[in-house]
């Protein structure tokens, strides 16, 4: 028989840590401190088995769930000495989910379950606080109303913020009993109006509404979206936790805080976290009360006026940080960790992996491997490799004048810049348009999660460094600044008020979330360097990884960014894009136009040495290393001339009339030109194009080994090739330039020609093929186009309707299709082996710069991925851990 609930409590559980699948990443953690023998209050978790039941069965609870749960809270009474729903020994407890991944924000909590206008009495007697009371059940109505019953808590809010206003009150806090209690008739009014029900009063009522809505929570929008942002499947579903309720909000010896073991922006070994007194954890993270400092040091930095948990209650502080250096060596890595105190007694609610910036990351995996906590490959294997992307982009030039206009929390590191806008609605639609933005807000929720993703950075004027915002958008890797209050946002009037300046949606503006500061307009931004701990973590990688990573590059720009990240040559030049400069592309077209052959040689020659002088420039930053050059792919009309000034240019140049010109235009149009004249086609048509492509390769090889010293091995890439008669055609005339150039300069030219292995045909004739290739590189993103039969071009339209309906669980064009295009990558590697055992194979499609991709491609074997040059260090650790994982 199935197990659907797990128990623990009073140093005992059922499950382990081990067990996240079955019990989610709370569930399995809080068995976890329970079997440490950590003060956690006592309860037990229905599994995400459970909730893939759930769903399987039209929204229906396995048969004997309700028994179990029945079992399970008849545990919890033994161990408290109270029962659920029972006036005379009250308990109340806590509903959260609890998926396999942090999912910080997404799903749907209750706190306070099983207060009614009976229990609420009994809980004021037993506390001896009617205040208190009052306050938790006006908070369960809240919750429970908005998460279970599907009315917005913005009702609430509004109703306790005009009563605050009629008796003069500025804070929750400042209300008494007397007064919660006529908030209460007034929440439990609005429900009756709004819903045409009353407020539920039987707590296994409740009990049952707040489980089904953890589960349906599973599938709430902001799930599903980040769900998709973070690739977590839909088939893990959520565990359901239930706790009995410990109180943070029980007078002044009592609180409630979050907090990390270390740094989760910088990655400072030092406790880092706040808290509230008397207040329920979610007054943490909403931002509605501004929170204190837990460390005397931290509350110094801040230069907060409001005293620290270290010094306001000592002894449960330093509980705290003993628990808090307990579990870090434990779990081996820096923790999240959420904890209440109720008079003076110290619970822990949770502990996880904490969420961090990649800068922090990096220097938790660096400083944790020299503690001996992890090994070095440990170390390697703790960063996401994705995540490095926020430290490769610019930050602000501290030389910049800064027109400073706010300050807020710096709540997630580096800086962006982008127009305003008030809406995560109007941040998406901004995106679509090509602009950036920065979202405003006062205080983002969890509605928000597709506007943060589109946003370039985020600006709060409410929330503290644990608010929603913050966790969020250092889980993204965007810049935030949190809890700016000195900037006053006015979303009636869309307008941003900040020291006497008024914003409107459009204006410009820069946020710094290295250290809080809002700039007006755009600041001049500085390139990263990988020094430090990056360049520590990249060295560790280099020493684990089998792997070669090559950039994709053609222009000395890239080609230059690529080696300062650690590139090992270039896996791809596109030759087709050195010809679009105003210099060449009347030249191009000319060539392309002609008539003749005399007539396209004469337009190569002009040519020529542009293409000459690109190669070498490539060699020579290349000092050495590997340079791939695919000779002409696109169709020819995409070089000519479209407008009729365009065509008039040409024209003149080639002493033709405009007429002729644009018949010669119209017969070179192609219906379908990713199938058509392009590639290794145009070289069988036009031999001359290859041949002057040729030429330049070899004289710039020449020219550059002369000037540097350093040997250049020329990679000679063929594309499109579907018969060995077309490479074998094409290479004939690459070899024979290669003679005429060798007697020419005197000099030896080593060189390899090889293909691109972008079409089915030419992955299951790949044995024949080698026979002629001294090299294979998978060109992914035209294989996976033409394996698909689907342009990527006009793919987006459905492929993210797919992905919505679970057709496909990723976009082909983003991670390699293992099942489909890889396994033709797989049959190619293995056939061109088998002929030419000693056959370098690449990658060179977008997928190259892709983790998962990145994996198949060391399963496979490969001996490089090439990819664009802000992707390398991606790359590079990827390949190290993907070495690590085939071990």
């Amino acid at each position: 028989m199935t197990k659907w609930v797990y128990t623990f409590g009073d140093g005992a559980a059922e499950g382990r840590a081990g067990d996240k699948n079955l019990l989610g990443g709370k569930g399995a953690n809080l068995a976890e401190m329970c079997s440490l023998g950590l003060p956690v209050p006592p309860g037990f978790t229905i599994t995400t088995e459970a909730c893939n039941w759930y769903y399987a069965n039209g929204r229906a609870y396995p048969e004997t769930l309700k028994a179990d749960v029945t079992a399970a809270l008849d545990h919890i009474a033994k161990l408290t000495g109270r029962r659920f729903g029972d006036p005379a020994r009250l308990l109340l407890v806590s509903v959260r989910s609890g998926a396999r991944a942090s999912m910080p924000g997404m799903m749907d909590t209750v706190l306070n379950l099983g207060l009614n206008d009976e229990t609420v009495e009994a809980l004021a007697a037993d506390a001896g606080d009617s205040r208190f009371a009052y306050d938790s059940y006006r908070r369960f109505i809240t919750m429970y109303s908005d998460v279970v019953m599907g009315l917005d808590h913005e009702v609430f809010e509004e109703i306790l913020e005009d009563q605050k206003a009629q008796l003069g009150h500025e804070l929750d806090t400042d209300l008494t009993a007397e007064e919660w209690q006529e908030v209460i008739g007034l929440y439990k009014a609005k429900v009756e109006e709004e819903l045409g029900r009353p407020f539920p009063q039987d707590p296994q009522e409740q009990l049952w509404g707040a489980i089904g809505a953890v589960f349906s929570s599973w599938m709430n929008n902001r799930a599903i979206t980040y769900r998709r942002l973070h690739d977590i499947p839909e088939s893990w579903g959520t565990a359901v936790n239930v706790q009995a309720m410990v109180f943070g909000n029980m007078g002044e010896t009592s609180a409630t805080g979050v907090a990390f073991t270390r740094n989760p922006s910088t990655g400072e070994k030092a406790l880092y976290g706040e808290f509230l007194v008397n207040a329920q954890g979610e007054d943490v993270v909403a931002g509605i009360r501004t929170p204190q400092n837990i460390t005397e040091r931290a509350r110094i930095d801040a230069g907060s006026d409001k005293p620290s948990l270290q010094k306001l209650m000592p002894e449960a502080f330093q509980a705290f940080v003993d628990i808090s250096e307990r579990l870090e060596k434990h779990y081996r890595d820096m923790q999240d960790l959420e904890f209440t105190i109720e008079r003076g007694k110290l619970w822990m609610l949770q502990t996880r992996s904490g969420k961090r910036t990649a800068k922090a990351a990096l220097k938790i995996a660096v400083e944790m491997a020299s503690e001996g906590l992890i090994t070095e490959e440990e170390a390697v294997a703790r960063i996401d490799p994705a995540s490095l992307d926020q430290l490769l982009h610019p930050t602000i030039d501290p030389k910049a004048e800064r027109n400073v206009i706010g300050m807020g929390l710096p709540a997630s590191p580096g800086a962006a810049t982008g127009e305003i806008v008030f809406s995560s609605d109007a941040a998406e639609e901004a995106r679509a348009q090509g602009r950036k933005v920065i979202l405003v807000r006062v205080e983002t929720s969890p509605e928000d999660i597709h506007g943060m993703h589109a946003a370039e950075g985020i600006l709060t004027t409410r929330g503290g460094m644990t608010s929603h915002a913050a966790v969020v958008a250092r889980g993204m890797g965007k810049p935030c600044v949190s809890g700016a209050g000195s900037l006053r946002v006015d979303i009636r009037n869309g307008t941003l008020l900040a020291m006497g300046v008024t914003l409107k949606p459009g204006d410009v503006i820069t946020i710094d979330g290295s250290n809080g500061q809002v700039l007006k307009g755009a600041v001049p931004m500085l390139q990263p360097e990988l020094s430090g701990d990056f360049a520590k973590i990249m060295e560790w990688a280099d020493k684990i990884r089998r792997m070669k990573v090559r950039t994709n590059a053609e222009t000395p720009a890239d080609a230059r960014m690529a080696r300062s990240f650690g590139a090992e040559g270039i896996g791809l030049c596109r030759t087709e894009h050195m010809f679009f400069d105003d210099d060449r592309i009347v030249a191009m077209r000319e060539m392309i136009l002609a008539d003749t052959e005399e007539g396209r040689r004469g337009a190569l020659e002009k040519l020529l040495p542009m293409q000459r002088s690109d190669f070498a420039e490539l060699f020579e930053i290349m000092a050495g290393l590997p340079v791939t050059i695919r000779l002409l792919d696109p169709p020819l009309h995409e070089f000519l001339p479209k407008t009729e000034e365009e065509i008039a240019e040409v024209a003149a140049a080639m002493n033709v009339a405009d007429d002729k010109l644009r018949q010669r235009t119209e017969a070179l149009h192609e219906f379908n030109p990713m199938l058509g004249h392009r590639g290794c086609r145009l070289a069988v048509t036009y031999p001359e194009i290859a041949e002057m492509q040729a030429r330049a390769i070899f004289e710039a090889a020449v020219e550059a080994a002369q000037k540097t010293g350093n040997p250049v091995v020329p990679e000679v890439m063929v594309p499109l090739v579907g018969l060995k008669k077309e490479l074998d055609f094409v290479k004939a005339r690459i070899d024979a330039v290669a003679d005429e150039v060798m007697a020419e300069s005197g000099a030896q030219i080593d060189y390899l020609v090889g293909t691109m292995i972008e079409l089915p045909r030419a992955a299951i004739r790949a044995h024949v093929i080698a026979e002629s290739a001294e090299f294979f590189s998978f060109g992914t993103n035209d294989l996976t186009q033409t394996t698909f039969g689907i342009s990527r071009d006009d793919a987006a339209s459905f492929l993210e309707s797919y992905r919505q309906k679970n057709v496909i669980e990723q976009d082909p064009f983003v991670s390699l299709d293992i099942d489909g295009v890889g396994e033709l990558v797989r049959m190619a590697a293995e056939k061109g082996r088998a002929t030419r055992a000693g056959i370098k194979l690449g990658i060179c499609g977008e997928h190259g710069g892709d983790p998962a991709s990145i994996r198949f491609c060391e399963e496979v074997g490969l001996d490089y991925v090439s990819c664009s040059p802000f992707r390398v260090p991606i790359a590079r650790l990827a390949a190290a851990q993907a070495a690590v994982r085939k071990r």
